[in-house]
């Protein structure tokens, strides 16, 4: 293993956050890594909108109902896609999965909201005051972790195949 492997090990869903206020230089450099996602035809189609005010961290919360949590995190990427792009979906979950990741090396934990079509994507970008030619991809709670449950994932052997797949 090296320390990028570790670091992917390593990373569970947070819903439970500290009151602690996230480092602005780890936002930052996440946000750097977030954009170094492999996008096509290097379009880089989304935009990013970083919340730390608790009263808007709220109103998100109140909009995604598998968010709630949201309200209490220390911050909250809400990552947009450009509709007219044809790989918008793919570009802004990548960008989303690198930022969750470089997030992760700094001890910052997450946890991945989705947005694409769901019925809060428009008036979240409505909130943030992000223009229609984008859609809500992901929103991703952060903060230092209260709590970090770790569930077990599925055994190798019943999700990789060599060759083709065989019924297990």
């Amino acid at each position: 293993m090296n320390i990028v492997t570790t670091i992917i090990r390593s990373r569970h869903s947070v819903r439970k956050f500290k009151s602690d206020p996230v480092d602005d230089k780890a936002i930052q450099d996440a946000l750097e890594c977030a954009v170094h996602a492999p996008t096509a035809m290097n379009h880089q189609p989304y935009v990013f909108v970083v919340v730390k005010q608790k009263e808007t961290l709220a109103k998100i919360a109140g909009l995604a109902e598998n968010g709630r949590f949201i309200a209490d995190s220390a911050a909250c990427f809400a990552v947009f896609g450009e509709t007219q792009e044809t790989y918008y979906l793919e570009d802004a979950c990548a960008a989303t999965e690198n930022l969750i990741l470089a997030l992760q090396a700094y001890g910052i934990c997450s946890c991945w909201v989705a947005g694409n079509k769901k019925p809060y994507a428009d008036p979240v970008r409505e909130l943030l005051a992000v223009p229609e030619k984008y859609t809500l991809v992901s929103l991703v709670a952060v903060g230092y972790p209260a709590e970090v449950p770790i569930t077990p994932k599925k055994p190798m052997n019943k999700l990789v195949f060599a060759e083709k797949y065989e019924e297990k």
